[in-house]
């Protein structure tokens, strides 16, 4: 990041004559006021002139940066004055102020203005380049010169659009909702399309296993423009004053030389910090409020999987007549995890929009979701589950925004006040009151009605739900319909209906299985990369990892996506018809022990993977010998 891609001539006064401190520093403010920078400029002042009052700012040499982060602050801006004639101030060195420069970050900008401080900073500990500062006669005359000094060989204006991004250097972070394969499909498709094009790429995963190859300050200040292709929210502050092309990771996968190509346009936005609702159109407000959905639950299914394991595994040690201590301990564990899946999930959505002050609120919403209320006082309690706890976290990360937003008004003094207590207390009330009163009633009714009527799904009906969800499975490998018809088989694990479970877990494992099964049986529909690839879907549709088909179905989406989904609706239900149970939400056939008349689920697995298979090697073409 540069200082000027956040100064603007506009924001530039020279040679004024300034009687104090605040004199100067209310004169900065009105250029940043001039320029469109700030919400509110007597907020602003005021959270200046309290840095001010700290001191530190006067950095010696005659020069001076106050700064401040204030939610006054539309955008991360800077604004400069020479002073003439020198303002006599205390400063470290006795030296009276001849140069201003003010820097003004939001207050979600975490540590950009220590990062800009520190930018400047550095540019004025050469003399020449004050002195030259001093002597410009304009305000694009004192831009340019800092520019000349932060770039010394400008090199010719660049076309506007570049169809071929040739020597630019990219940094890219990837990141998905479970943080397994669309992850690493992302990053390894753009970066074989960066070396195609002859790009410097270096890719960023935000894993299940955590971060690699975390970007450093340097790769990111030396990055012509970032790429974040993510289906749930990631760390950006860091980006704050960068080029950003934001996409879904399914797109990187889909069309990563377009991702690249649209990251080398001129026109791309410089990112100014923050997210959560701030799209003007209706696609990004989608695209926004399915990152922030994800990253709920990308933090709610470990507890999701590590429970469910631990239960399964206390139903099987149980009958294998293991001491009930034992397995009493697991089975507690395990449902420990499951009753804290909803406050995670509505508190790491709540994170996601509103940022740390949002997590309790939102955590708080997800327990009232889990601990239900009376629907009438002499009924039961009822939970709202996973719909309440969906409204909880959107609510708490809004109504967040929403009291930020309104403290802008209050006064300086208060900001302790206002952070500390009026915060909390209002949000926690605030979500109180909608999850007791307004949520949890109807969708407590919901609920009941919901596990009523698949409890009364039987025979053929049940038979064409395995059979539905088994096809969704397939549907999108990874993607949003993927998800939901995961989340209906967890949800279903809660309440004990096991045999959804088993359906929803053979047809997210028929794709990869059949993609395999097809190459090994009919070489001639498919090429030798795409060969090589059986023995690693094979695994992966052992594991249960859907997306291990992806690629096939991005390449050839008409033939490969009606024969996954028929193997996929095939697999779930004879799971369902064989009376097949699946008390672990994840696993596949390693955990083939645990699963209900497992003989029967490895007949409905066979019969789909193969049906899948046939009806590839019925649909695709041989390919041409030249090929």
């Amino acid at each position: 990041m540069h200082v000027t891609d956040l100064l603007q001539p506009a924001c530039v006064s020279l040679r004024y004559q300034a009687d104090s401190l605040q004199a100067a520093v209310h004169k900065l403010t009105e250029l940043m006021a001039q320029a469109g920078n700030l919400d509110d400029v007597a907020a602003f002042e005021a959270d200046v002139q309290k840095r001010e009052a700290l001191g530190g700012t006067c950095v010696g040499g005659g020069m001076a940066i106050p700064h401040a982060k204030s939610e006054a602050v539309r955008a991360p801006a800077l604004a400069a004055i020479t002073l003439d004639p020198p303002l006599a101030c205390p400063t470290p060195d006795g030296i009276p102020l001849r140069m201003m420069f003010l820097i003004a970050a939001p207050a979600q900008a975490n540590d950009l203005h220590v990062r800009v401080l520190a930018e400047l900073a550095t540019l004025l500990l050469d003399k020449e380049l004050c002195t030259r500062l001093m002597q410009a006669d304009t305000p694009d005359a004192f831009c340019r010169r800092i520019a000349e000094q932060e770039n010394p060989s400008p090199q010719p204006d660049p076309p506007q659009k570049s169809s071929k991004p040739e020597h630019w250097r990219f940094v890219a972070v990837t990141a998905c909702p479970t943080g397994l394969a669309h992850t690493y499909l992302a990053a390894e498709a753009l970066q074989k399309a960066a070396q195609a094009r002859g790009v410097s790429l270096k890719v960023e995963t935000n894993g299940a296993a955590g971060v690699s190859d975390a970007l450093t300050t340097e790769d990111i200040a030396g990055a012509d423009c970032i790429i974040v292709a993510a289906d749930r929210t990631v760390s950006t502050a860091r980006f704050v004053g960068k080029r950003m092309v934001s996409v879904s990771a399914r797109e990187a996968i889909r069309d990563p030389g377009a991702v690249l190509d649209r990251a080398a346009e001129s026109c791309v936005p410089v990112y100014r910090g923050g997210d959560g609702f701030r799209a003007n159109d209706w696609k990004e407000l989608a695209r926004e409020a399915y990152r922030h959905l994800m990253s709920g639950i990308s933090h709610m299914l470990p507890f999701v999987v590590a429970g469910g394991v631990l239960i399964a595994f206390a139903l099987l040690f149980a009958q294998l007549g293991l001491p009930d201590p034992f397995t009493d301990m697991m089975d507690t564990v395990g449902r420990a995890a499951f009753v804290l899946m909803y406050p995670v999930l509505a508190a790491f959505i709540a994170y996601s929009i509103g940022d740390l002050p949002a997590f309790m609120p939102g955590l708080m919403g997800g327990y009232l979701a889990q601990l239900g209320t009376t629907i009438a006082p002499e009924e039961n309690w009822v939970s709202s589950g996973f719909w309440g706890a969906l409204v909880a976290g959107f609510a708490a990360g809004l109504l967040i925004r929403l009291l930020n937003f309104a403290g802008r008004w209050l006064p300086p003094a208060l900001e302790q006040v206002r952070t500390g207590l009026l915060t909390p207390v209002l949000s926690l009330l605030g979500v109180g009151f909608l999850m007791l009163l307004l949520v949890n009633p109807p969708l407590g009714h919901f609920n009941l009605w919901l596990c009523d009527l698949l409890d009364g799904m039987q025979g053929d009906s049940r038979l064409a739900l395995g059979a539905l969800l088994g096809a969704l499975m397939a549907t999108d490998y990874g993607g949003p319909i993927n998800k939901a018809a995961y989340l209906t088989g967890t949800l279903a694990l809660v309440n004990d209906q096991y045999d959804i479970m088993a359906a929803v877990m053979v047809g997210g494992m028929v794709p990869p299985i059949a993609v395999a099964l097809a190459c090994l049986l009919f070489k001639n529909r498919f090429t030798p990369a795409e060969q090589r690839t059986a023995p690693q879907n094979l695994l992966m549709g052992a594991s249960f990892v859907t997306e291990g088909a992806l690629s096939f179905a991005l390449r050839d989406p008409l033939r490969v996506g009606p024969a996954c989904m028929l193997g996929s609706g095939l697999a779930g239900f004879l799971s369902v018809l064989f009376g097949c149970g699946c008390p672990a939400p994840h696993g596949g056939l390693f955990l083939i022990a645990l699963i209900h008349n497992p003989a029967g689920f490895l007949l409905a697995l066979a019969a789909g993977s193969l049906l899948g298979a046939a009806l590839l090697g019925l649909l695709k073409k041989p390919l041409s010998s030249s090929s």
